[in-house]
């Protein structure tokens, strides 16, 4: 259920993204002159709030710990779908293009049971599967109509992906003895993102928007010292946002 609501909220906020962009030049026809971003503002700090889905069982990384955890506990790799936030400063290079750095944040805890056995008096064996994810970017972004009312963009960059994986509750041994523990891997890894949006002004330095971005990154697990189960932890996936910035 939270999942559902979840996603029709991001798709909500959207639409709301996408529906500014296309009123804004009717809305905001007599403020054009004064938000037009090439002739006065060069730089912008933007704000982003949305979703993170990360990639499905079909097309995760050789080795992914999730993929392997599958065999014997009951959850959804889609289960790990959850809120991100992030925070960018923009500065242009031109009419046509311009550099940015961001960071974000990503949290998701998602609960498990064991698919096979229970406890002797039927109760569940429970974990909590919680994974992490702050990445830091650098991107350049390409306007292919220029900088002015309405902004459609597209963009590459590299993100530094620091993580934290941990599996949390009761496990069940080889010897079927069932015994609480942690397990935790962390570390950073890098790997590229790319992204597409379109923004458009709500005032006269602020503007308003939707953007997707995909990002492509691997941790490794340290199997033999975090005693999980495979040696990485994919950490790729799409986020969809709604951007607002000020400009100046």
């Amino acid at each position: 259920m939270m999942n559902r609501l979840w996603l029709q909220g991001v798709r909500c906020a959207m639409g709301l993204a996408a529906a500014a962009a296309i009123l804004a030049p009717t809305a905001a026809h007599a403020q054009i002159r004064q938000v037009s971003s090439s002739d006065d503002h060069h730089q912008a700090i933007g704000f982003t709030l949305g979703g993170f889905f990360p990639k499905g069982e079909d097309s995760r990384v050789t080795g992914d710990v999730l993929f392997r955890d599958l065999d014997d506990l009951v959850f959804e790799v889609k289960d790990f779908t959850g809120g991100s936030v992030s925070g960018e400063w923009l500065f242009a290079l031109g009419d046509f293009v311009e550099a940015g750095v961001g960071a974000g944040f990503y949290q998701r805890t998602v609960p498990s049971v064991y698919r096979e056995v229970t406890h002797d008096n039927g109760s569940e064996i429970e974990q909590n599967l919680k994974l992490r994810i702050v990445p830091l970017t650098a991107t350049v972004r390409f306007l292919p109509i220029g900088r002015g009312s309405v902004e459609p963009y597209v963009g590459v960059g590299i993100g530094a992906f620091n993580w934290r994986y941990s599996e949390t509750g009761e496990f069940v041994d080889t010897d079927s003895t069932i015994f609480r523990a942690r397990y935790i891997a962390k570390g950073t890894a890098v790997g590229p993102v790319i992204l597409a949006g379109i923004r458009a002004p709500i005032a006269d330095v602020w503007d308003i928007g939707g953007e997707v971005q995909f990002q492509r990154a691997s941790g490794d697990t340290k199997r033999a010292d975090s005693g999980l189960l495979d040696d990485k932890i994919d950490l790729g996936g799409w986020h969809a946002l709604l951007t607002m910035h000020v400009r100046f």
